[in-house]
């Protein structure tokens, strides 16, 4: 990752985040609501921690067939994505109460889908949501040598069947964090001195991190092994399914927000500018999909209205839907795109093709 220093462009003469600033603040205060969640969103969270957790002590507590099991395993997995999503995400957000200890009881909902606070808010709070789409910047743009998301990255000859193999990586998400991606990235965000808010004491944070993984691994592996008559690698193919199937989910939801061929990935100039401002950036590299559903609106915890997030990152999902038409409205007004699929299905297959297009070789330069 480079050290470079960013910054945005401050032309932006029609003052359009200004204006939609305004607009949008006149919504909540024209409706007397607030911008974070209110009884629907506890709803919701009640409902996504049972689909998580229910199966699980059914599973440890009564003697069910087999087969049973795994099919609880695939809905955890659903539930354990929704939580991500719907609770977590607003949480690390400071998005879900007016309250900050609220926020921080539900963004630590993490703890228990594998990853840890620090790591995630640097990740996604600081390096995505900052410098969007933005090659050596945006870690969601990073994959290795496995897949090519970017014309910006380095081909290899494998990357002309990742739009084949790469379906069968993304389930593998949060297994990751529980395993090396949360030990990885604090290595290197301790180094780099990165924080979202304070920056936390270097022996506080490691110890939080190890300690956590060691409840973690107690909770979902040795607990089942002590109670339940079952061979450890069914245990451990059940751990596999729940995560591999949250892990799906979450990484097709994050993938078709920006790593679409309509979403811009541009570079900096030289001294570290960008070419826009930050929420005209935003509007560039961001893309909403199925916003009409009301099964994904609900599922996905707005983030299929990734433009709104976005630029409203501390604003809760359950708003977007209504802020969606003033966000569309004032960037047609200011001649700005606003880009998104009308399904998800539509999106689906776009993303696929565009990582097809991606794995091609590319032509080179005379």
């Amino acid at each position: 990752m480079t050290k470079q220093t960013l910054s945005f462009s401050r032309a932006d003469s029609a003052k359009f985040f200004r204006t939609l600033n305004k607009r949008v603040n006149n919504y909540f205060k024209e409706n007397n609501i607030k911008r974070t969640g209110n009884w629907k969103l506890w709803l919701k969270t009640i409902i996504m921690f049972t689909i998580f957790l229910l199966p699980y002590l059914l599973i440890l507590t009564l003697d069910i067939p087999g087969w049973l099991q795994l099919l609880l395993t695939v809905v955890m997995g659903i539930g354990m994505a929704g939580v991500g999503m719907n609770v977590m995400h607003d949480g690390n957000h400071g998005a879900f109460s007016n309250k900050d200890w609220v926020n921080r009881l539900m963004g630590s909902s993490i703890y228990i889908l594998a990853g840890n606070v620090y790591n995630w808010k640097v990740q996604h709070n600081v390096l995505h949501h900052t410098y969007t789409n933005i090659h050596g910047h945006d870690e969601d743009l990073e994959a290795g040598r496995i897949l090519r998301f970017s014309e910006h990255t380095k081909w290899a000859k494998h990357h002309k069947f990742q739009h084949y193999y790469s379906v069968l990586l993304y389930g593998l998400l949060t297994i990751n964090w529980a395993i090396t991606t949360d030990w990885q990235q604090m290595t290197r965000y301790m180094k780099r001195k990165l924080s979202y808010g304070k920056m936390p004491s270097p022996i506080a944070n490691w110890s939080k991190l190890v300690i956590s993984k060691i409840i973690y691994v107690s909770l979902w592996i040795v607990l089942p092994m002590l109670v339940l008559d079952a061979a450890w690698w069914k245990i451990l193919l059940g751990f596999f399914i729940m995560h591999y199937v949250a892990g799906l989910i979450l990484s097709v939801v994050f993938q078709l927000a920006h790593v679409m061929d309509e979403a811009e990935m541009p570079l900096p100039a030289e001294n570290g500018t960008m070419k826009n401002t930050w929420a005209i950036h935003q509007l560039e590299t961001t893309i909403n999909f199925g916003a009409k559903s009301k099964i994904i609106n609900w599922y996905t915890g707005g983030l299929n209205h990734q433009v709104e997030h976005h630029i409203f990152p501390n604003i809760s999902h359950i708003h977007y839907g209504k802020i969606a038409k003033i966000v569309k409205e004032t960037a047609q007004e200011f001649n700005l795109p606003y880009k998104e699929y009308e399904t998800t299905r539509k999106a689906i297959v776009a993303h696929f093709k565009f990582l097809k297009t991606m794995g091609m070789k590319p032509a080179v330069s005379a």
